[in-house]
């Protein structure tokens, strides 16, 4: 499929901006704390300024001004972030840096990670070690000892039931679990998700083991520049290979079974709806984490972003209602508000000279700023008045939602790295 004509623009910017962009953070960067035993049960004062110091303090940050909407007032989630996809840049955001356990969510870095390393069509035979010590009650995609799947099959299971028995096949396909975590903490390191520490591949509740909803916009940001992984997480439906069993006449079969995507927001539930415009990405729950999402959605040309981590309302599907409010007032402020940070670009991707983000308390890194009563929790907002194959089903079946494909290789290597440029599927009559 040819390029767009933007996407062609774009190439031939990329020696200019490499010349001309300037560093994306100051100079002097300071270690980021190391991560905590378990997370807090109030953001800490000090806290990462990745991306911008606003996003080290505590509470919410957004800029109001005329002409902005109000941020919806009924949000409970301990973090949450909404960010231009394209752009980088981060509309608003509460607590973005506040080290939380990410549940499932951090199998988007397990599969950014991983992705390129098999095509889809490579077969591994399931042994026995290979599901060892996956956690008790994980959840599962339901693969069999001594039983060949396609890598394409695994993924499907990891991506759309959250399968912690994908992951450690796949793990053991990469030299183990331990050789995985490895990988996945150098790869958060390259993309300065440095709020991410991995101690189980699959996300499964670990002392230790924590990320941000910076981190997870960060990691699920790159993964998407991934056509398979597009692919993947925007599935809502698919075929799994079952159990090889004798039918009646003594002879071998093996059957499939339907596996859903337990993205809400994609495959939708009694009380959600299928948002309009979602493509992806990744949900996950666990008892330390609560639950956990990381979204991407386009309207009107705009892709947004918007994780949303353990939000503290008892009620159904929580997480969902509240990402949905999330993007529907990102959506109506992308254009007006002003932002309060930015996404940072991986190191490989950053112009030379640049440094790493600095991480140093709120109180160093200062920002202007006032603190105001806000859905019940503190927040700091500024006045300034400046402003697929057979069996599987895809996002194409959401009338008004669209796939992230590839179209052009070229992306900018200064902040506004964006998505590949959009190629909208037609839904559905």
């Amino acid at each position: 499929m040819p390029a767009p004509k933007n996407a062609v623009r774009r190439s031939l910017l990329i020696a200019s901006v490499a010349l001309l962009s300037t560093a994306l953070t100051a100079p002097v960067a300071l270690a980021a704390p190391k991560p905590s035993a378990s997370p807090s049960a109030t953001p800490p004062a000090r806290m990462s300024t990745v991306g911008g110091a606003r996003l080290g303090q505590p509470g919410t940050q957004v800029n109001l001004a005329s002409g902005v909407p109000v941020l919806p007032k009924d949000l409970s989630a301990r973090s949450w972030i909404v960010a231009d996809a394209e752009t980088g840049d981060v509309l608003a955001a509460h607590n973005a840096h506040w080290r939380l356990a990410p549940a499932s969510t951090l199998k988007m870095l397990f599969a950014d990670t991983l992705l390129p390393k098999w095509p889809g069509t490579t077969e591994h035979k399931v042994e026995p070690s290979d599901l060892a010590g996956i956690g008790a009650g994980s959840s599962m995609v339901g693969i069999k000892e001594e039983e060949t799947y396609t890598v394409h099959d695994l993924w499907l299971g990891v991506f759309l039931r959250s399968g912690n028995d994908a992951v450690h096949v796949l793990s053991a396909m990469n030299g183990g679990v331990e050789n995985t975590v490895a990988e996945m903490n150098e790869h958060a390191e390259e993309l300065q998700a440095l709020d991410t520490y991995v101690v189980s591949p699959d996300g499964y509740d670990a002392e230790k083991q924590v990320s941000s909803a910076y981190d997870l916009t960060l990691i699920a940001r790159s993964g998407l520049q991934k056509k398979d992984f597009r692919e993947y997480s925007s599935t809502v439906s698919a075929k799994f290979p079952g159990e090889t069993k004798k039918n009646k006449k003594g002879k071998k079969v093996r059957g499939t079974f339907e596996i859903q995507n337990t993205n809400r927001l994609l495959a939708g539930d009694a009380d959600v709806p299928v948002y309009q415009g979602i493509a992806g990405v990744k949900n996950g729950n666990t008892t330390n984490a609560g639950a956990t999402f990381t979204g991407v959605a386009e309207r009107d040309g705009k892709v947004l972003l918007v994780t949303v981590m353990n939000p503290q309302k008892n009620e159904s599907n929580e997480v969902y209602k509240e990402t949905a409010r999330l993007f529907d007032w990102g959506f109506k402020a992308a254009g007006k508000v002003r932002p309060v940070g930015e996404l940072v670009p991986p190191k490989s991707a950053a112009p030379a000279g640049a440094q790493p983000g600095p991480s140093v308390s709120a109180g160093e890194a200062g920002g202007a700023g006032e603190h105001v009563g806000a859905a019940g929790t503190n927040a700091v907002v500024s006045t300034t008045a400046t402003g697929g194959t057979d069996g599987i089903g895809v996002a194409l079946g959401i009338t008004g939602g669209v796939l992230v494909l590839l179209a052009g290789g070229a992306f900018l290597v200064n902040r506004r790295w964006p998505l590949p440029d959009l190629v909208r599927r037609r839904p559905r009559p």
